[in-house]
């Protein structure tokens, strides 16, 4: 089930970031007064500053109006500070706007500035704005750079401006949320709220209130996310907060719809929905919350009122059709009311729509893969055409020879007899090289027809395996929840084989996948094989937590070579199965993948630190003697090293003689 992200919080800290957004439409009018009647240039620039922020989420041409026009009269008055203040302003018009690459440019313009002119205030809000840019834009790393240098200026610079200190202490934790330490993101939230608590902010100990939520929520730990969301609730109430306060408490129903507490999941999620309308519309979040509130009355076997908000919902979404990749749960769920009561026109339409949806992004991607081999293809017949022309020139020069040599026997009678013999020799000789070379044309162009033939026929597999067996096994995992939601199953055995025939089927659509991923190629780079071992130990990491999976390539491998389809596919299903044992049998804490390349041959080894066994006792089971066979079919060398209680290691051997052997056989 797809729940709705808290999305409320970056929103709220870049409220911090970037002061006033909250001034009222009069208190803004009043400042252009006083930008209008003032003679004081550097209070008439301050207030372009603070107004053209404002302006920038409420009026974005005025913005950039007043921007152009403040940029222009701090330069011709030599202000400087007001121009870098301004530089960073624009940087945030920039990034608003979606422009990134000027963004870029304003946010490190007004740095070096500040620096220049030594405006620490001014660097330390650089540095800020340099690290939610780069955390807008996915950079975690790099953002959470700029964070710690803001923090340590403001602790150099600034120590009594402690209510700062907590903005970065937040912003910190939040990019550790990002990148799943939820620990380290705990620790720093924790830091905020205590400064925020003794400063009395209660607008802001809600901030860092829901930050902790999310974070306990994400390590399963229940009961401290939904006091964490109470707390945040009761003092976004006291600080008068209105948009936090109805935010906070779909994220608290989300914590009661994980715990499978669904009455009280669906009394918050109503909870959010009476926000008023004063505070303005979220399409996306009505829609995420009616689709959630439809799920959870499915999950209390009450189809009657999951269908009445999901008939809300796509009220929302008839009114914002761009949001409909974000309405998976919404179709699913509304499927799911209309087969408990036996509509299953309806609930099939629906099912059929979800099923779009998650099959959306595959689709467009494999069209693009398949569009780029037909490219390919077209390439090929040109160059067959172009061999033919080639040929058809080569005959008709052998037949101007042929003329021209008779036009010199006729003309030279006399050296006829002496010639002749020598004549009749090149001539065979020309004709000799002519049948030689036309017969390796054929060959060639016989060899070219074979590899299109071969390669549209694997293009032509591909494209079945996908849009008919693909849609097949996604169709049965959805009839599988179907008929777990639509018949009251009385038999637990029958229920426990229904789910391990949908994990089967789900199994299945990823191998699948792999599979089309090499037939797809004539070649696999050591990169793609690279990426696709790495997206599977990313997903192996998903359900394995307590494991850690270590995967390192060494510095000497070959970036650039090249496998066949083949010797990829072998390769990663080896690799695949190696951890599929280490993760069924071992117990291990530890599971390391490593490669290694010398003069004569890449070594891939794959080790753990689990129970290990004893290679003379134990029986090899099919997973073994299939990574024999196809260590095998490449012709590498697969050594398995085990011993009780010390783990086990398989090493993998290809010789780099036999890899270019068989990629000429190819």
């Amino acid at each position: 089930m797809f729940m709705k992200k808290n999305g409320i919080l970056l929103l709220a800290i870049l409220g911090f970031v970037y002061l006033g957004t909250s001034q009222s439409p009069q208190k803004i009018d009043s400042l252009l007064r006083v930008i209008e009647t003032t003679s004081n240039d550097s209070i008439k620039l301050r207030l372009t500053n603070q107004v053209s922020f404002y302006f920038i989420f409420n009026d974005i041409e005025r913005a950039k109006t007043l921007l152009n026009k403040g940029l222009k009269d701090a330069k011709n008055n030599n202000f400087d500070f007001g121009y870098n203040e301004l530089t960073n302003t624009k940087g945030i018009y920039f990034d608003v706007t979606g422009q990134k690459d000027s963004a870029r440019f304003y946010f490190k313009k007004g740095l070096d500035l500040s620096r220049k002119n030594n405006f620490k205030n001014i660097e330390q809000m650089s540095l800020n704005n340099l690290g939610m840019f780069n955390w807008n834009n996915g950079s975690f790393e790099q953002a959470l750079n700029y964070f710690y240098q803001a923090l340590e200026m403001n602790r150099s610079n600034s120590s009594k401006n402690i209510q700062g200190e907590a903005i970065y202490l937040n912003n910190i934790g939040l990019i550790y949320q990002e990148l799943k330490q939820y620990e380290k993101a705990i620790e720093h939230h924790k830091k905020a709220l205590k400064i925020r608590e003794d400063l009395n902010l209660d607008s802001e100990q809600a901030t860092s209130l829901s930050n902790l939520g999310v974070c306990y929520k994400s390590l399963y730990q229940y009961d401290k996310s939904i006091k964490a969301y109470e707390r945040a609730i009761a003092l976004s109430e006291k600080s008068k907060n209105t948009r936090n306060y109805y935010a906070f408490f779909d994220n608290l129903a989300s914590v009661y719809y994980e715990m499978e507490n669904y009455e009280k999941a669906i009394e918050f999620y109503k909870k959010a929905l009476e926000r008023p309308e004063i505070i303005g519309e979220n399409p996306k979040s009505d829609l995420s919350t009616y689709g959630n509130l439809t799920a959870a009355f499915v999950a209390l076997n009450q189809p009657i009122e999951a269908l009445f908000y999901a008939t809300k919902g796509f009220q929302v979404l008839e009114k914002n059709p761009q949001l409909k990749n974000f309405a998976g749960t919404l179709y699913k769920s509304a499927s799911e009311s209309h087969f408990m009561l036996n509509n299953i026109n309806k609930g099939s339409k629906l099912l059929a729509e979800f099923i779009a949806i998650n099959d959306s992004i595959f689709s467009s991607n494999n069209a693009k893969a398949i569009a780029g081999l037909e490219v390919k293809f077209k390439t090929q017949e040109k160059e067959i055409q172009l061999a033919e022309t080639r040929a058809a020139l080569a005959e008709n020069e052998l037949k101007i020879g042929r003329k021209n040599l008779l036009i010199y026997g006729t003309l030279a009678l006399t050296l006829f007899i002496a010639i002749l013999g020598f004549l009749i020799y090149t001539q065979q000789k020309l004709k000799n090289q002519q049948l030689r070379k036309e017969a390796e044309l054929k060959d060639a162009l016989n060899q070219i027809a074979i590899q299109n033939e071969l390669q549209e026929q694997r293009l032509r597999i591909s494209r079945d395996l996908h849009d008919n067996i693909g849609a097949q096994l996604t169709f049965i995992i959805s009839t599988m929840d179907a008929i777990k939601y639509g018949f009251k199953l009385q038999d637990e055995k029958l229920g426990d084989r229904l789910r391990d025939i949908s994990q089967f089927t789900s199994n299945t659509i990823f191998e699948l996948r792999d599979t089309i991923w090499a037939m797809n190629k004539t070649q696999i780079s050591f990169e793609d094989l690279n990426s696709r071992i790495t997206n599977f130990i990313n997903k192996t990491r998903e359900v394995s937590e307590f494991i850690n999976f270590n995967f390192e390539v060494s510095e000497e491998v070959n970036q650039k070579q090249h496998f066949t389809s083949v010797e990829g596919m072998n390769i990663y299903r080896i690799i695949q199965e190696a951890l599929h044992n280490s993760l069924k049998y071992a117990c291990a804490k530890n599971i390391h993948i490593h490669i290694s390349e010398t003069p004569n041959e890449i070594e891939i080894k794959i080790q753990d630190d689990g129970v290990g066994f004893d290679l003379e006792k134990v029986e090899l089971g099919n997973g073994i003697y299939n990574m024999q066979k196809r260590a095998k079919e490449i012709m590498a060398k697969l050594n398995i090293e085990s011993r009780k209680n010390k783990g086990t290691k398989i090493l993998l051997f290809l010789k780099k003689e036999e890899l270019s052997q068989q990629k000429e056989a190819s």
